[in-house]
């Protein structure tokens, strides 16, 4: 009796069932017959320009049943705009959904249909598109020159369109997120700008919440992150307004980032979870996959490692699926730290290495170096095109084409000749700076600093301090980390200087069995998150403070670092020590002390010189005794670090 119930309700359901598939099918059906008449419609009118063809589908373009048909129908009746229109809206489609090969390939076919029926439009659009592609795969070089051939070729259209003013925009806009990528934020603040000027004028909200976006971005790298949090937040209220969900999606994951950096793992968590809702609703992989990984990392601050480490390990998986390199960076980055706070040291250490490769492979000298060479090219082209424009003008009025001709040939090898001695200077400033920056690491890293580190630690566990040296070991360790990272970078921020010298001193003073005396202070009005400075740039101070001021000193010992900001091009640094004075140490200490004490500082006084080149203001290194009832009373060194004013944008 049972099994009969059963089979009759199970056949109910079956029949259920089949009735919701047909009605499904029925409305597909009528839905696609009825886009079909419009589209013939569509095609009727004609439409030359992207732009227009747009708005005439603009309800429809995210509908892929509905673009396959347009496809085809343009296809059929020779309508080539609509086949490229068609192909580019689908490739977008696969592009959001992470299926790059797929988008790839059908915006490849958009650029060959445009250019073989020679729609410019059209082929400018795809080309963007296709930069979009390879910048979400971090593939710099090919990306760049999508976007350089869209600006060269929509810069050389006489009637400049809405649609093809809105493709410059991109372009800027994407070579911005591109030199962001490669930390060159004021390059990227530059074609944020420009895209954000062009925005505003043809009234745009989609592309000012974009750019508005981006510049928040950069606030975010500078690390001021309340400016950042409220470009992030202007940007949302721009995809509110167009009532856009990737929008929201993009925007909630950067805040939801923001909350993170600032420590209020509750209000992150309030952000990122219904983003990963909505990212996943919209089978967004690039943002699900960043998402998970900020929800993990908010978690790690929560102390739920278990569920910290399953997040950033979802979001690990969606990016390696879909090649997504910068994120597969960041969340090893996160789950090294996790592992670390579960006292897996080796997994967190091997996790954090590979995090860095990755990150390096993304922003390597090899690419910055392409990308500068060829923004160089493109400016130097642009400039040869416009003499080569004011050449003919001058020609058609003057008649004189062989003198015309001579100073355009001069001309042109002033700029080739510009071109390669630019190169050239380049080149061997890039070899001075790898030289100092391993020159740097040898001093930091040598050996007698580390044999007696681990010499001092090993005291501990000899005396069965067992709290003594896990507390030194573990600071040990993530001094030499952060040594070897810092070695990496050509600039870090202020705020990790101070953090790895802090370090420095208390492994050093395990050897001064703790006496010294070490503290820093820090102006109210000073942002040390922001202000930049060489890598591990105190060191050789402290160290000679150290070693030459305060080792030959009974009691007392004290060294003191005040940053102040009298002058609004520099930050200054003082660092000071009770120590017996040059004087003294230089009778009492000569040979290898001394040689590496000069070796340091003149390694240091090149790093400042190379560092302030951009600025128009040089570095100033002073160094002074002190004395007290003319009595030796210690060493005050004192370096003036040019900076940058955080910049202020007009961007209402």
């Amino acid at each position: 009796m049972i099994f009969k119930n059963l089979s009759h309700i199970t056949f109910w359901i079956i029949v259920l069932v089949i009735c919701c598939c047909t009605a499904q099918v029925v409305n597909s059906q009528e839905k696609e017959t009825g886009f079909s008449v419009f589209a013939d419609s569509i095609i009727k009118v004609n439409h030359k320009n992207f732009g227009d063809l747009e708005y005439a589908i603009y309800k429809n373009k995210n509908d892929t049943t509905k673009m396959r048909t347009l496809a085809t129908k343009s296809q059929q009746q020779n309508y080539p705009q609509g086949q490229a229109f068609a192909n580019i809206m689908l490739g977008n489609q696969y592009r959001n959904t992470s299926n790059f090969d797929k988008s790839k390939t059908l915006l490849n076919n958009a650029l060959v249909i445009s250019k073989e029926n020679n729609l410019p439009e059209f082929e400018i659009v795809s080309l963007n598109m296709l930069g979009v592609i390879d910048r979400r795969q971090d593939n710099i070089k090919s990306a760049l020159d999508y976007h350089q051939k869209a600006l060269e070729l929509a810069e050389k259209q006489t009637n400049k369109t809405k649609s093809i003013k809105k493709s410059i925009a991109v372009s800027h806009n994407s070579m911005g997120n591109i030199y962001l990528s490669l930390k060159q934020e004021d390059l990227a603040l530059k074609e944020f700008i420009k895209s954000l000027t062009i925005e505003k004028a043809i009234k745009n909200k989609l592309g000012l919440a974009i750019n508005h976006h981006n510049i928040g971005a950069i606030y975010e790298a500078k690390g001021d992150l309340k400016k950042a949090l409220k470009s992030y937040q202007k940007s949302l209220a721009y995809n509110e307004e167009i009532n856009s969900d990737i929008g929201r999606i993009i925007c909630n994951n950067s805040i939801g980032g923001i909350y993170v950096k600032q420590e209020k793992p509750e209000e992150a968590l309030k952000v990122i979870k219904p983003t990963i809702a909505l990212a996943k609703e919209k089978q967004d992989q690039f943002y699900i996959a960043s998402a998970y990984i900020r929800l993990g990392w908010a978690q790690n601050q929560l102390g739920q490692l278990d569920l910290a480490k399953k997040n950033i390990t979802k979001g690990l998986q969606v990016a390696k699926k879909y090649d997504l390199k910068s994120f597969i960076a960041e969340a090893n980055f996160q789950l090294s730290s996790v592992s670390e706070k579960k006292g897996n040291n080796a997994l967190a250490l091997k996790q954090y290495k590979e995090a860095v490769a990755l990150d390096q492979s993304i922003s390597n000298e090899k690419n910055t170096q392409y990308v500068n060479r060829l923004r160089f090219q493109y400016e130097a082209e642009k400039q040869t095109n416009q003499i080569k424009t004011l050449a003919s003008e001058k020609m058609i009025l003057e008649k004189r084409n062989e003198t015309t001709f001579v100073v355009l040939f001069i001309l042109l090898t002033a700029v080739a000749g510009l071109f390669f001695f630019y190169r050239h200077k380049q080149v061997k400033n890039e070899k001075q700076i790898l030289t100092l920056e391993q020159d740097m690491l040898r001093s930091q890293m040598n050996p007698h600093f580390i044999f007696n580190s681990l010499n001092s630690i090993k005291l501990y566990i000899i005396n069965n301090e067992k709290e003594n040296a896990v507390y030194y070991l573990n600071k040990f360790s993530k001094l030499i980390r952060k040594i070897l990272v810092a070695s990496t970078e050509k600039e870090i921020s202020l705020a990790e200087e101070l953090e790895t010298m802090n370090l420095y001193m208390n492994i050093e003073n395990i050897r001064f069995s703790n006496q010294i005396n070490y503290n820093y202070t820090v102006e109210e009005n000073i942002n040390i998150d922001v202000i930049k400075v060489p890598s591990l740039v105190l060191q050789p101070f402290l160290e000679n403070a150290l070693w030459h001021g305060l080792a030959s000193k009974k009691d007392d010992k004290i060294i003191n670092v005040d940053i102040i900001k009298r002058d609004p091009d520099y930050v200054i640094i003082e660092i000071t020590d009770n120590g017996i004075g040059r004087n003294a140490s230089s009778k009492i200490k000569k040979n290898k002390l001394l040689n590496r004490k000069s070796v340091g500082i003149h390694l240091t006084k090149k790093r400042l010189e190379n560092f302030s080149k951009p600025f128009t203001t040089n570095y100033k290194l002073t160094i002074e005794d002190l004395y007290k009832d003319n009595i030796t009373a210690g060493t005050k060194v004192t370096i003036h670090i040019p900076i940058n004013e955080m910049f202020k944008l007009k961007t209402a």
